[in-house]
């Protein structure tokens, strides 16, 4: 995300105690509890192997009205994968005293989920607690009032929160997946259903730790997903839910928090996904036409992929990650073609010291790479991986989102605190900082559309009007 949105517990179990650490004890200590590495502690309801295969949900129209306004914001890391906003629209570069405007607020169950936008309306994948279901539900851009949800039943315990997954939208469709692996595709200005695919019963798909937090994508009217499981990637048409292609699995990857991203190269389109963990994994290239394995590199093997893989010009590919890993922080891989065969090779490796990322995707912008590593620090690289500046212990930011808009990178920390940073590789300049939410946890992934910023921590989003005065 995702972006995860996700974390790493540590257990430590001491004569039956469970350490304050722990967050699966009970709510007090899951909202206390810091992000660290650590044991699985997988609820026993998590397979959901007595679940039903197909589950049926429910459209419920409410009264909220779309706006006109023209900003889009279609799926995860926005129009293009990379966590840009390229639209015309007139940014202030400076806020009033007490921040942007507060357009408006809504109360969300718990989770990091961010926000798709587009045609005047909000997406986003929520869970309803009292009902126990995951609901996908179109808001207004103007005021936040709920336009249609469609909730289907599905019981999810606490596993540091629940929905992580950042919608697909089109004109026409809208797919996301829930937590538990269920992915829905269902008219995005309805909510009319179409289809649902059970990944953990119908592919065999094991649910990552934490919940999914991968996001799917569409392109030409199919849903492209990586179940890594009996298959390691398929694309299904939105319309009919019919299996157009799927990628065979025969080395048993698994589902990782890593999003599929697009790319082109030597004149073939492919889906880049990193999949696995550090016994059977790596990095691999799906053919768009057809599903073939265009190209495989093994050697980034890590315990957790959560950024989605950043692409670089017009033949490497960024990877970082973080957690408990030391000597894999990032990597560069550069593709060549050889008579007609695509190759993957390293350009460096570097640990998380140099930098790497725990759960937000780093942005590539002007020649430079932009992302926060474990200390918490915003980094600027070189391509070559090098530093070329960080912002210092004194200005750290946890692992919150942040995206970049005419040339300023809008950063969040942990607790709600936005920062406006100029996005260039002379050094760390802060514009304005201000803050915006006094929840826990604001790592849900940022939309930027129409002038408006959306953010979110574990249980509500709000919408700030970021536009010029």
């Amino acid at each position: 995300m995702k972006f995860i949105a996700g974390i790493i517990p540590v257990a430590i179990a001491i004569v039956g105690v469970i350490s304050m650490y722990m967050w699966l004890g009970g709510d007090a200590l899951e909202e206390c509890d810091p992000r660290l590495p650590g044991a699985d502690g997988r609820p026993k309801s998590v397979v959901g192997a007595d679940e039903p295969i197909k589950i049926a949900g429910q459209t419920v129209k409410s009264d909220g009205i779309p706006t006109d306004l023209p900003g889009t914001w279609p799926r995860f890391r926005g129009p293009d994968f990379d966590g840009i906003s390229k639209e015309q629209v007139d940014l202030a570069a400076a806020w009033p005293e007490q921040g942007p405007d507060v357009l408006w607020s809504i109360e969300l169950g718990e989770g990091y989920a961010g926000a798709a936008v587009l045609a005047g309306r909000v997406y986003i994948i929520d869970y309803d607690h009292e009902k126990n279901a995951d609901a996908i539900r179109c808001l207004s851009l103007a005021d936040g009032k709920e336009i249609w949800r469609y909730s289907y039943p599905v019981k999810v315990k606490r596993w540091h929160g629940m929905s992580r997954a950042v919608p697909a939208v089109t004109d026409k469709y809208l797919v996301a997946m829930g937590p538990k692996c269920h992915v829905t595709c269902v008219d995005s200005m309805t909510g009319e259903f179409h289809w649902m695919f059970n990944l953990v019963r119908e592919f065999n798909t094991k649910i990552p730790q934490w919940y999914t937090a991968q996001c799917p994508l569409i392109e030409n009217g199919k849903a492209i997903i990586a179940p890594a499981g009996d298959v390691l990637m398929m694309a299904v048409d939105c319309e009919t839910g019919e299996i157009a292609w799927k990628t065979p699995n025969p080395k048993g990857w698994v589902m990782t928090h890593s999003s599929i991203v697009p790319m082109e190269f030597g004149g073939k389109r492919f889906y880049i996904y990193c999949g696995g963990d550090q016994i059977a994994g790596g990095v691999v290239g799906v053919s768009a036409e057809d599903g073939s394995v265009l190209w495989e590199y093994e050697d980034w093997k890590v315990r957790f992929n959560v950024p989605m893989p950043v692409i670089v010009g017009s033949d490497r590919i960024f990877f970082s990650a973080g957690y408990s890993q030391t000597e894999k922080g990032c990597t560069m891989l550069r593709l060549t073609e050889t008579e007609g065969r695509i190759v993957a090779q390293s350009e460096f490796l570097h640990g998380t010291d140099v930098f790497g990322s725990i759960q937000q995707s780093p942005i590539f912008y002007d020649g430079h790479i932009f992302g926060v590593r474990p200390d918490g620090q915003l980094v600027c690289l070189d391509l070559k991986g090098e530093v070329a500046w960080a912002s210092t212990s004194a200005n750290t930011f946890g692992s919150g989102p942040y995206a970049i808009a005419q040339g300023r990178i809008y950063i969040m920390d942990d607790s709600g605190m936005l920062t406006l940073v100029q996005a260039s590789s002379a050094g760390y300049v802060q514009i304005d900082q201000a803050r915006v939410m006094d929840g826990h946890e604001t790592w849900g992934p940022m939309a930027i559309a129409s002038g408006r910023l959306i953010v979110r921590d574990m249980h509500s989003m709000v919408c700030l009007g970021i536009s010029g005065q």
